[in-house]
């Protein structure tokens, strides 16, 4: 492709990431967010649950070893009973009890053999207390200790339980990888159901971007793909944009058409006079020229209003637009009256620009034919608001109110004008949805201009 041929292409913008990778990337953080979170937590109940189990273990030895003492003959303490568990009497099993008071030698275990267990915190009540320790060289400790005073003694004996940490850690090693790896395989498996509910979610936008391809290259002139409710109205508005601008394609064709008809006659008529050198010429020229400007000027009113009816947010104020168009008008018909009354906040849907234009021919109007009076009220009725414009003067009979709409038309010859204002009003108001009527005016027996048009929220 040629370098002016690439210039000529239009350039496509291009996101920086589809909605597909974006749907998948925000379920993948909120779902790794989740199963950290619930891991964390479910880790944490876990392990403080398989803790408690052991330190229940302890706590039994614990008991029993208490409960299985008495003081000997020289206040010392000696178990009425052996403990039941073989492992306190192998050395270094990972099993170990040991008895303390102060002022008198450690009553321990075997299996402490030349160890002693460390004793924890000062305290001097019933409760049983446990923590880890780290005394025995490799070999961490799960320490459980309780003070109590033995009958027909005044001593204060503290009973100590520990056992190795290793089991207590291989378990709950064991359990957080068994999560870890579950929680991956989980995690993993939600992102792959989001990643399968993104794409085939979003497969029917999918099926309208080719609809859309295709009638971009000719194939189709309509998206007539059966796809979901939630999709409908989009391909609705689509399709109705598409006949909102093959109707205004139209438009300008016939439009077109219509003013080089129009130009057609008039250029005929002063290339014949020009051939023959007539001297009527001037004369000729002046009068067509006028009949061209006529026409050219309602064609770009029309040409106007068709391409800003385009916008569908089109709003404007009808009170503000009738006060200044009331200002312009007094100054060229400064003996005319023109009284204006309605709901002030009454909008309608139409261009600002074309609203003016509207409301500026139909005053003018009456304000040009009327005997020096002219009534303007407007209120919204239904879904339009409806303007009338009432006036003094003499009216237009019932029987050539419907020729007045004709380009060109004018009953009035005597007073400037082109004859392009109603016809002006009725196109661009039918342009919008709305319409004109003449009609007789009760109040001041002239002639009454109904304009409707489709009214703004």
């Amino acid at each position: 492709m040629k370098p002016e041929e690439q210039l000529a292409q239009p350039q496509r913008r291009r996101g920086r990431m589809s909605l597909t990778r974006r749907m998948i990337g925000v379920a993948a953080i909120w779902i790794g967010v989740l199963l950290v979170t619930g891991g964390l937590a479910l880790d944490r109940v876990l392990t403080q649950a398989i803790t408690r189990n052991f330190d229940a273990q302890l706590e039994y030895a614990l008991t029993a070893m208490i409960a299985s003492s008495e003081l000997g003959p020289d206040g010392e303490v000696r178990f009425i009973r052996p403990l039941g568990d073989q492992r306190f009497l192998e050395p270094y099993s990972g099993f170990y009890w040991q008895v303390s008071a102060p002022g008198q030698e450690q009553f321990r275990s075997r299996s402490l053999w030349d160890r002693a267990l460390p004793l924890g915190e000062e305290h001097d009540d019933n409760v049983i207390h446990s923590y880890d320790s780290t005394a025995f060289a490799g070999e961490p400790l799960r320490i459980l200790e309780r003070d109590a005073r033995l009958p027909e003694s005044d001593q204060t004996f503290r009973f100590q339980v520990a056992s190795s940490r290793e089991a207590l850690d291989a378990q709950i090693r064991v359990l957080r990888q068994t999560m870890v790896r579950s929680f991956a395989l989980l995690g993993i498996g939600l992102v792959v159901m989001a990643a399968l509910q993104a794409y085939f979610g979003l497969w029917p936008l999918r099926r309208v971007r080719e609809s859309i391809s295709d009638i971009r290259s000719g194939r189709k002139s309509r998206v007539d793909e059966t796809l979901p409710r939630e999709i409908e109205p989009l391909v609705d508005e689509l399709n109705d944009l598409l006949d909102h601008n093959e109707t205004q394609a139209e438009e300008a064709r016939r439009h077109a058409g219509n003013l080089a008809h129009a130009l057609k006659t008039p250029l005929t008529v002063l290339q014949n006079e020009a051939a023959v050198e007539a001297e009527t010429l001037p004369a000729t020229v002046t009068r067509e020229v006028r009949a061209m400007r006529r026409q050219v000027d309602h064609h770009l009113a029309r040409a106007r209003a068709i391409g800003r009816r385009g916008a569908g947010q089109s709003r404007a104020d009808v009170w503000p637009s009738l006060v200044s168009v009331e200002r312009a008008v007094s100054r060229l018909y400064d003996s005319v009256t023109i009284d204006i009354a309605g709901q002030k906040d009454a909008a309608v849907h139409v261009e600002r620009q074309d609203l003016d234009e509207l409301l500026g021919n139909l005053i003018e109007n009456a304000a040009k034919y009327g005997g020096g009076r002219v009534f303007v009220t407007f209120d919204p009725v239904g879904v339009f608001v409806e303007i009338a414009f009432e006036d003094d003067g003499p009216g237009i009979p019932e029987a050539e109110r419907e020729t007045i709409f004709e380009r060109g038309a004018r009953l009035d010859t005597n007073k400037p004008g082109t004859g392009l204002g109603l016809a002006i009003v009725r196109d661009v108001a039918d342009i919008y949805g709305g319409d004109v009527a003449l009609l007789e005016s009760e109040d001041l027996g002239g002639l009454l201009v109904r304009l409707r048009l489709p009214a703004a929220a």
